[in-house]
């Protein structure tokens, strides 16, 4: 039997929402083991003078319990 953890992440890139979620997944698998998936909850940019300066997400990424 397994146990499954989820836990907020917020991640950023200056590129697209897809590379924030993929920035975010790189950073997050560094300390949490076990990572099965993840589901993005929420989506925003930052805008400076009428440009989009920053895109972010904010994820809830699974991960499964180690014994």
């Amino acid at each position: 039997m397994s146990v499954a953890k989820v836990t907020e992440i917020i991640a950023s890139s200056s590129k697209s929402f897809d590379d924030a979620v993929e920035n975010g997944i790189k950073k997050a698998s560094k300390t949490l083991k076990g990572i099965t998936g993840a589901w993005v909850a929420d989506q925003k940019v930052t805008v400076k003078d009428g440009k989009v300066e920053e895109y972010r997400v904010a994820m809830k990424v699974t991960f499964v319990l180690q014994d």
